[in-house]
């Protein structure tokens, strides 16, 4: 076999053996969603209403910055949106509609998971405070009137 031949032989074999495996990136769901406004990450939640289950991706306002803000100065929020605050520790929580120019229910979830009590259809930019009726373990902001339109109430199980 001429050297020629060797080398021809020898490259195709190269090319046909096994090669290492490229670095896999990961796929889009596998990334955290961020919200192109807050810049907040955005997780699934549900709300459990008897047999029905209600799913939603919330932006998290995890930090007191994050909470201090909320949907303030906010103009669009989605049926399927909305923020989620979580309480920790647990405590008694009130929220105001301080330059938040869209109506939200607002919906305070105790310690077990369970709605504790819905400020239903807020009035935009007032400064009424909107008191929980127990210990939160988190709050929920969804568009005005989303609870009522889903059949959304006291005792409904949120999850996160």
């Amino acid at each position: 076999m001429s050297r020629i031949a060797a080398l021809a032989v020898c490259a195709l074999l190269a090319a046909c053996s096994p090669q290492p495996a490229a670095e896999a990136t990961p796929s889009a769901a596998a990334v955290a969603s961020v919200h192109p406004v807050s810049g907040l990450e955005v997780i699934p939640l549900t709300v459990t209403s008897g047999d029905t289950v209600h799913r939603f991706a919330v932006e998290l306002a995890a930090s007191p910055e994050a909470q201090q803000r909320g949907l303030m100065f906010r103009t669009e929020l989605g049926d399927s949106e909305g923020m989620i605050f979580p309480s920790t520790p647990p405590q008694v929580r009130s929220f105001w509609m301080k330059n938040t120019p869209l109506p939200l229910d607002i919906i305070y979830i105790g310690e077990d998971g369970r709605i504790l009590n819905i400020h239903p259809m807020t009035t935009p930019y007032s400064l009424d405070s909107l008191y929980s009726t127990g210990v939160t373990s988190g709050v929920l902001e969804l568009r005005g009137g989303r609870a009522e339109e889903l059949g959304i109430e006291v005792g409904d199980l949120v999850e996160w």
